[in-house]
Parts: C-alpha cells; structure tokens; sequence
C-alpha cells in the first residue's frame, strides 16, 4: 500500500497486493449481492458483512478495502431504504398514529404485503375476465354504504377476493370494502356517478366513480368484458397496465389529500 513519509509515498508492494486483491473480491461479491437483494429485499446479511470489512480494513490498514466496503454499505443501506420505503412510512405512520391515541394503539400491518395479496387477486381475475371493485377506506369512513351489503370483517387473501368475486357466487355483485387488513364487507352498492363520461363504461365503472366523488377512498376496478384494470380516485377514472399494477396502487394508497388537491 502507499505510505507518506516525510512529504514522499512509500509503497509496500505486498500490502498492496493483498489490498487490491480483496478489494476485487469484495467488489465482485458486493455486485452479487447487490442483485440478490433487489431480487428479494433483503440485504441485512450483506450489510453486516460489509461492516466486518469495514472493520478488518481499518484494523490493518488496507485503505482501497476499507473505501470499497465503505461504498458497499452506504449503497445497500439506501437501496433497503428506497426499496422498503412503504413499509417504513407504515411503521412510521402507526407509531404516530399510536402516539396520538388516546386509547389502545390500533394494530401494526405490513400494508405492501397487504397490497401484494390485493394484486395476486387482481392479476388474476383480469386474466380470466371477472368483474371486480375492491375499495380501500381511507379517512372518510364508508359506514353508510356498508350498510347496503354484508359485513364479513375477514382477512384480506388473494382466495377469498377471487371467491368472493367468482360469478354466481351470492357476494360478487357489488363492492368489497377494506379497512386497513380486513375485508369489511362484500356485496357492498354504491351510488353511480351521474356526470358524462367518453366511453362506453358500465355499471361497475360507474359506482366506482360514484364513490370516489363523495369520499378519498380509492378502489380498483376489472372489467368483466375485457379484463381491463382500472383505479377510481377523487372522480376520475384511471387505466392501469397490469405489470404497473401494485406501483401504482401504492403511490395512490400512500397519496396525502394535499397531494391530490395540487
């Protein structure tokens, strides 16, 4: 390695080597990783051993070693950060939701493995051409509506969405409403939009619409004719591609009303 002395580098070719060597393995296990965790976000293996580099190059002075891990920490540490962003803002917004009750803190759920089931079910009836609108709450509250089908209170599986919307089954007309992880209700009806629309839209397009205009719920809808997704948020209706599906759900779950008033 290089070492200063009086003003001049002096090199340890040795050192030098061995520096250079691990930090060619550091850097070819890293990208590996790396790619590993994009896959299946999770990276705390990764870190960890990035610290113990960072360690074992500032114990014995290997400095190219130590820069690398250092590198290779701070990029797994921002990609879990980006990565993980809706569960953190969950987390986040729980433990100030908990802070501000008065009464018993409502449960903690992980609401981006919640909106992954939602889309395994999505997915799924518009490969196969099934009506659907799936409404998640928000803080308007939809109680009165909710009156209009049948309370189920169960949890949220991409099964029992798929059941529940299956034709001829009793609940699959209608809408089913979520509130935070459960399925409140299914068979739920909603008011329709009464104002002009371009297009030809049905009657599930329609209520969909219906309930956006009078409430910041948002709610998916799939065509029965030709499998088409689309999102219903404050009076507008919004096609979807499939593959985009579960982004865009979430940017749109996660929206602020300050958000949608700009």
């Amino acid at each position: 390695m290089f070492i200063i002395d009086e003003g001049k580098f002096l090199y340890n070719s040795a050192t030098c080597w061995i520096d250079f060597a691990l930090s060619l393995l550091v850097s070819g296990v890293a990208i590996f990783f790396l790619l590993k965790f994009l896959k299946r976000r999770f990276a705390s293996v990764s870190i960890i051993s990035g610290i113990c580099l960072l360690f074992v190059g500032w114990f014995f002075n290997l400095h190219l070693l130590w820069s690398i891990a250092l590198i290779v920490v701070t990029s797994l540490v921002v990609v879990a950060l980006v990565v993980n962003q809706g569960a953190i803002r969950d987390l986040m917004a729980n433990a100030l939701a908990s802070s501000k009750s008065k009464g018993s803190p409502e449960k903690v759920f992980d609401r981006h493995a919640l909106l992954q089931k939602v889309d395994v079910a999505v997915q799924n009836l518009s490969k196969n051409k099934i009506g659907a609108i799936i409404t998640f709450e928000k803080d308007t509250k939809l109680d009165d509506f909710i009156k209009s089908g049948t309370e189920l209170d169960a949890p949220v599986t991409p099964e029992l969405l798929m059941t529940i919307f299956y034709p001829g089954t009793r609940l699959h007309d209608g809408a089913v409403v979520i509130r935070r992880d459960k399925i409140l209700a299914a068979s739920v009806y909603y008011t329709p939009t009464t104002k002009p629309l371009t297009g030809k839209f049905g009657s599930r397009h329609r209520a969909s619409i219906g309930i956006s205009e009078v409430s910041d719920s948002v709610t998916v809808v799939v065509s029965e004719e030709t499998g088409r997704i689309s999102l219903a948020v404050a009076g507008e209706l919004i096609h979807v591609p499939a593959d985009t599906f579960l982004r865009t759900l979430e940017d749109y779950i996660y929206m602020s009303k300050e958000t949608k008033a700009e």
